[in-house]
Parts: C-alpha cells; structure tokens; sequence
C-alpha cells in the first residue's frame, strides 16, 4: 500500500472521528433526547465550540472528495512521486491543523492553514502530469 493510499484511509478515519465529535458536542448541546427523536423540528444552530466543530466537519466534507478522487486516479494510473507523496501529507495533516484552530477559534490561523490541504489536493493533481 502506498503511502498516498494509506494517508487517504487515515484521512477517512478522521472524518469519522469529526462525525463522533460533532455529534457528542451536538448531543451535549441540544440533547440526548433530541440526538435520538426523527429532527423534524428546527432548532437553533450550534454554537461554541460544538458550532465550530460542526463548521470544521463540513469544510471536512467539501473538501474530502476531491483528496479522495485525486488519491485514487494517482493510484490507478501508478503515478506516484514526490508530489503525490508530500500533497497526501499535506491534505492530512493540515485537515488536523485546521480542525484544531477552528476548534480552538483562531480564526486568522485557520483560514490561513485552510490553504496547506487545498495545495496537498492541487500537488496531487500536478503529480500526475510528473510521469
């Protein structure tokens, strides 16, 4: 397994872990009774840092399927190199860093870091023009 691939299957666990997170924070803000009834009724967004968290994992998810799709073409094709190699660190663990800062409300730092998985994302794309 290449280390592109592995880093997308640590990459799905830490959505997972986002998706846990979210909703013990939700569940401590609105409500085991609500976490567990059909939500048909509209309620208030989150706030603190549960709303934070809840914002991180839906940037999470926007941008989740592109590192996915971009992984799985260098793959197939056996394009691997320097690129896709440092771009899959990049996307993983700049996802970690901006979770944390969003968590912990940086908001400068956060946008600014938004940038180190977005460029993972765009060096393994360009990696496959390497070959």
């Amino acid at each position: 397994m290449t280390i592109e691939v592995v880093l997308l299957v640590a990459s799905v666990v830490l959505g997972i872990v986002h998706i846990i997170i979210v909703s013990h924070l939700q569940s401590g803000q609105r409500g085991y009774r609500w976490t567990g009834s059909s939500r048909e009724h509209s309620v208030a967004p989150l706030t603190g840092v549960a709303g934070r968290a809840d914002r991180a994992l839906r940037n999470y998810l926007e941008t989740f399927p592109f590192f996915a799709a971009a992984i799985l073409v260098v793959t197939v094709t056996n394009t691997h190199n320097w690129l896709t190699v440092w771009g899959a660190h990049f996307y993983f663990w700049g996802r970690i860093a901006y979770a944390i800062l969003y968590r912990v409300d940086l908001p400068l730092a956060r946008s600014l870091v938004w940038n180190i998985p977005t460029i993972g994302i765009l060096m393994n794309v360009a990696g496959l023009f390497l070959k």
